[in-house]
C-alpha cells in the first residue's frame, strides 16, 4: 500500500494511534485525548520520506500522540496547499511541513496560524509563518562538508554543475550557495558550470539532465547535487555512459537506495541527517508545542542530544551527520534507512 494511501486511510479513520485500547469505545476515547499533528512532507512514496514516517511513526507511540504523515504524489506546492487546507479543516493541534515551496505555502500556513494550529517546519528556515523550524545541521556546515568531499574526488580542480531539489526549496538553495561560496574561497582552481538545475527530486528528470550536460560539456569532472534522489539518477547516468571514473558525483541520498552505487565507486560519497530520526524530532517538538511547553536552549531531543534553540530566528539547531560512505553505508541500510 503506498503513502498517499496510507495516509488517506488514517485520515478516515481518525489518524494512526499509538497504543490503543482493546474496545471501540476505548479507541475513540484515547483518539480524543491525543493531541493531534498531520505532518505534509514534499512526496510520498521515496525511501526518504518512507523512513521520516516510520520516525513519525515511532515518535506517535513513543509519546502518545495521534501523529501522521501525508505524502503528496508529486514534489508539488498545489498539493501541499490542499494537504495543509485539509488539516486545518480537521482542526488538528499542529501542522508540520517539509516545504517544496516556501514562499508558495506563506499563505495557507497564515490561515493555520489564524485557526489557531502551532506550525512546525523542517528543512525551511526563516520559513514565514511557521512558529519554529528544526534542523539537524547548519546550511554553512553542510554546504561544506560536500564541497570538501568533492573537491578531494576532483583533485581540487576542474569543472563541476550543482542540482538542487527545486530551485524553490531554500534549504537545497541555501546548501548550494554555501558550497559555491566555500568553493570560490577554498578551491579557486574550480569552477561551477551554468547555473544549478532543480531537477534533484526526481530520478528521472536528474538522469535526464545528467546526459544532457555530459554531452553539453565534455570536459565535466564533477556533480554536486542536494536532494535524495538526485545521486540516484546522476549515477544511473555516470554509468550508462561510462562516466563514473572521470565524472565525480557527490550528494545526500537514502542509503538503501544508493548502496549498491557507493560499493561500485560511482557515487562518490555524501552526507545526510537520519530521515527517521527528524520524523520522531518532528514529533517530539510537535507534542510540546501542543501542550504549551516552552522550548528552552540546550533541551535534549531523542538520540540527539542537546540543543541550540533560538527565539529570534525560531530555529531548533542540532548538528547530527551521518557520513555516506563505503564504511558506513551498511550500517546505515541495516537501520533501515
Amino acid at each position: 500500500m503506498n503513502t498517499t494511501r496510507r495516509t488517506l486511510l488514517a485520515a478516515a479513520g481518525g489518524g494512526v494511534l499509538a497504543g490503543t485500547l482493546a474496545t471501540p469505545f476505548g479507541r475513540l476515547a484515547l483518539a480524543q485525548a491525543q493531541a493531534q499533528m498531520g505532518i505534509v512532507v514534499k512526496i510520498g512514496g521515496i525511501p526518504w520520506f518512507n523512513a521520516m514516517e516510520a520516525g513519525i511513526q515511532q515518535g506517535a507511540s513513543d509519546y502518545g500522540m495521534n501523529a501522521w504523515m501525508v505524502g503528496p504524489t508529486q514534489a508539488d506546492a498545489a498539493q501541499q496547499v490542499s494537504a495543509i487546507e485539509d488539516l486545518i479543516a480537521r482542526k488538528v493541534d499542529v501542522i508540520g511541513v517539509v516545504p517544496n515551496d516556501a514562499a508558495a505555502l506563506e499563505p495557507v500556513l497564515g490561515r493555520a496560524k489564524d485557526a489557531g494550529i502551532m506550525v512546525l517546519t523542517h528543512e525551511s528556515p526563516g520559513q514565514k509563518n511557521a512558529d519554529w523550524d528544526f534542523e539537524l545541521t547548519t546550511v554553512d556546515a553542510y554546504g561544506a562538508a560536500h564541497m570538501d568531499l568533492l573537491a578531494q574526488q576532483m583533485g581540487a580542480a576542474g569543472r563541476y554543475i550543482v542540482y538542487v531539489g527545486s530551485l524553490t526549496v531554500p534549504l537545497h538553495n541555501a546548501w548550494a550557495d554555501a558550497a559555491i561560496a566555500y568553493q570560490e574561497e577554498k578551491y579557486p582552481d574550480m569552477e561551477m558550470v551554468g547555473d544549478r538545475f532543480g531537477v534533484a527530486e526526481s530520478v528521472d528528470d536528474t538522469y535526464r539532465t545528467t546526459l544532457d550536460q555530459l554531452r553539453a560539456h565534455p570536459d565535466l569532472t564533477g556533480i554536486l547535487t542536494f536532494g535524495s534522489q538526485g545521486p540516484i539518477g546522476a549515477a544511473r547516468a555516470l554509468d550508462d555512459r561510462g562516466a563514473a571514473e572521470k565524472v565525480a558525483l557527490v550528494g545526500g541520498f537514502s542509503p538503501g537506495q544508493g548502496q549498491r552505487y557507493v560499493k561500485q565507486g560511482i557515487i562518490r560519497g555524501g552526507f545526510i541527517w537520519n530521515p527517521m530520526l527528524a520524523g520522531q524530532c518532528f514529533v517530539q517538538i510537535g507534542k510540546m508545542l501542543a501542550e504549551g511547553q516552552q522550548l528552552t536552549d540546550g533541551m535534549e531531543l531523542v538520540e540527539v542530544g542537546p540543543v541550540r534553540v533560538d527565539p529570534e530566528t525560531r530555529i531548533i539547531q542540532a548538528q547530527k551527520l551521518e557520513a555516506l560512505d563505503k564504511e558506513n553505508i551498511d550500517r546505515l541500510v541495516e537501520l533501515g534507512l
